[in-house]
């Protein structure tokens, strides 16, 4: 099935595991994950969610990102920025299981997708740097 950003939009059940390998830790958090057109080919994304990070306190975490979308001979890809416009990773939409990095010095972020079971759909980061070393999978369903 082909993807592209517009198949994104709405509401989606966020489900995320954390495992902390540094700490020995796992942290857990429920939410939703939320698409919202702001232009042609962009798209905000906001999640919102309870976390537990160990045994501490649950708290509310949130994110935001834009999603933005090409047209041409890149229409199958997607540049993932901050909120505040920096470029943060890219994925290739015509592949059921993109992956890209991202390098934070001294830090190292690598993401893979997994578009396979569309509609349903996870990115699994692996963070390592010199104070980082941890998992994170998250999971996305339609609400």
């Amino acid at each position: 099935m082909h993807k592209g950003l517009d198949q994104f939009e709405g509401e989606w059940q966020l489900a995320r595991i954390i495992e902390d390998r540094r700490n020995g830790i796992e942290g857990r958090l429920a939410g939703i994950a939320t698409f919202t057109r702001s232009g042609p080919l962009e798209m905000q994304y906001s999640e919102e969610g309870e976390l537990v990070y160990g045994q501490q306190a649950a708290m509310l975490a949130t994110r935001r990102y834009i999603w933005r979308g090409f047209e041409g001979e890149f229409a199958n890809k997607i540049a993932v920025e901050f909120g505040d416009g920096r470029p943060f990773h890219v994925i290739a939409l015509d592949r059921s299981m993109p992956d890209d990095n991202h390098h934070c010095d001294p830090d190292v972020y690598h993401v893979s997708y997994d578009f396979s079971h569309w509609p349903e759909w996870e990115a699994v980061w692996r963070v390592v740097g010199p104070a980082k070393d941890y998992r994170m999978i998250s999971r996305y369903t339609r609400g």
